[in-house]
């Protein structure tokens, strides 16, 4: 009698059932469709990332515009006026204004993706989603800020050509640039990610990722255009992803750079191949990342 009951409730339990929870999975299951489902979350952080940003400031989101507007006039006096740095014939200001919102939208997602584990251990520990959740929404956040930073640049370049006898002309690669943002954003997302992965076990990376990013800056023609990398280094900057992004960001909107298709084509692919892999390196650390973070 005690069996056909018990065999009767198991029965019945398994009606009820909804989700299967499976300790392994392959390797190179991605987890997007689930990423998907929980694409409420993403909005979510990126409302909480905005909001918390600027909570019980002065100046709120103006920053967007005072920070970069700041960083281009010390850019120009600096490697403009003092040190004589040549632009190809564009206005400095332009040319620093350009060069500081591209790289600064790739460098904020960078540092913001690296350090997924450790900054949010807290909220990991205590719920399920899936991880990968957190680094789209802080690319999604620099995307956000970069389209509000936009505004000051597009004034700047109608103020210049309208009143002023500065020569602007705009190019095909305007019509690029969500294909640019899409490149670099997955680029610095795969980036962050395997940074991220790796310093849940080796917590120097953490201390490093920011003097990283900013001796990467000097070695992406950010200050400077490729025509002015001599000779011996061209080998460099050929192979730098971060160097065709940089020179299409100021064809697009300046219309100067030197920057074919082809360039473009070869970061979008390395891009594509970082982002794979750290997706995989992402979801294989998760598994064990409470017992090491």
């Amino acid at each position: 009698m005690n069996q056909e009951i018990e065999k009767t409730n198991n029965e019945t339990s398994k009606d009820y059932w909804t989700e299967e929870i499976i300790p392994t999975g392959s390797l190179f299951d991605l987890k997007l469709k689930e990423v998907w489902k929980y694409r409420d979350l993403i909005l979510l952080f990126v409302k909480r990332d905005f909001v918390a940003q600027y909570k019980q400031t002065v100046l709120g989101p103006t920053w967007h515009f005072i920070v970069p507007f700041v960083t281009t006039v010390l850019y120009v006096i600096v490697f403009g006026n003092i040190m004589n740095v040549s632009t190809d014939g564009t206005h400095p200001f332009l040319f620093y204004l350009t060069s500081t919102l591209s790289w600064s939208f790739f460098a904020k997602c960078l540092q913001g993706t690296a350090t997924t584990f450790s900054a949010n251990q807290h909220i990991f520990g205590k719920v399920y989603f899936p991880r990968l959740v957190t680094p789209i929404s802080t690319i999604i956040s620099g995307l956000l800020n970069f389209s509000i930073s936009l505004l000051l640049l597009v004034g700047s370049v109608a103020y210049f050509y309208l009143f002023t006898d500065e020569k602007i002309i705009l190019s095909n690669w305007v019509f690029a640039l969500p294909l640019l943002l899409l490149i670099s954003g997955l680029l610095a997302l795969g980036l962050g990610i395997i940074i991220s992965s790796l310093t849940t076990k080796y917590k120097d990376l953490t201390v490093f990722i920011g003097f990283g990013v900013q001796l990467l800056m000097f070695f992406s023609a950010v200050l400077y255009p490729l025509s002015q990398i001599p000779a011996q280094y061209a080998w460099a900057a050929k192979y730098n992803p971060l160097v065709p992004l940089m020179e299409a960001f100021r064809m697009a909107f300046l219309g100067a750079g030197n920057v074919n298709f082809i360039d473009v084509v070869y970061t979008g692919i390395l891009s594509v191949v970082i982002f794979i892999v750290g997706i995989v390196l992402f979801n294989r650390t998760e598994r064990t990342f409470m017992d090491t973070v």
